[in-house]
């Protein structure tokens, strides 16, 4: 898992040579899912995650009231340990089922001798980017008192208005998020024999791609937080 960060190349040829993915999904899953519980154990967590919910309903469109505030911090008090297990779920073994599969059909079946194991296990294996990224989130997010991640391109512009278009364009791009589809541009290499560049472009490419329309969608729909 550490040569992931530092040789990724390297770790994700042993990999693909011996596909077992099942202990580093697991062990990431309890990662994010304790990084995340903990946080939202806390007063502090459980009011930023109302605070997001709230966020992301306005920038959709959709006012809050009284009543639907109190009803989130309720769901905040009494539902923080699922609502971290269940994101942890999605964003750890559902998304790496699914992207799995997704990579396998549209870049790695008509490969010779690459199987749906490798592109899970290198999947698996890219994940340890996003885990950590939860691990180093989760006290700057208690500190900032917020779960906005710390992460995004809007550290880098921090002039703009959090409300335009373009901070919130800037506001889904993560910086991990990058380095991870670097990471699986270099494993989908590694099975497929393409050069890891132009994979890099196509990822980052649909990328971009979702968070200009995610940008757009909420300008639309008029939402002003």
């Amino acid at each position: 898992m550490l040569g992931i960060i530092h040789s990724p190349r390297i770790t994700l040829t042993a990999v693909a040579a011996d596909p077992r993915w099942g202990p580093v999904m697991a062990l990431t899953f309890v990662v994010s899912l304790v990084s995340s519980a903990a946080l939202l154990a806390t007063d502090v967590g459980q009011l930023a995650l109302v605070d997001q919910w709230e966020r992301a309903a306005i920038a959709f469109g959709q006012p809050v009231d009284d009543a639907q505030y109190a009803a989130m911090l309720d769901a905040s008090e009494r539902g923080s340990t699922v609502y971290a297990a269940a994101s942890s779920l999605l964003s750890g073994p559902v998304l790496a089922v699914g992207l799995a599969a997704l990579l396998y059909v549209v870049f790695a079946r008509g490969a010779a001798g690459v199987t749906y194991r490798q592109v899970l296990a290198v999947v698996v294996y890219a994940g340890v980017i996003l885990a950590a990224r939860q691990v180093i989130a989760a006290p700057v997010n208690y500190a900032r008192e917020t779960l906005a991640s710390p992460t995004t391109a809007t550290v880098l512009f921090t002039m703009l208005d959090e409300a335009s278009p373009l901070a919130r364009f800037f506001g889904v791009i993560d910086l991990f998020v990058l380095w991870w589809i670097g990471v699986l541009a270099v494993g989908m290499s590694v099975l497929t024999r393409r050069p890891a560049r132009p994979l890099a472009i196509t990822f980052v490419g649909a990328y971009i791609t979702l968070a200009l329309v995610l940008a757009i969608v909420m300008a639309v729909t008029g939402g002003t937080a």
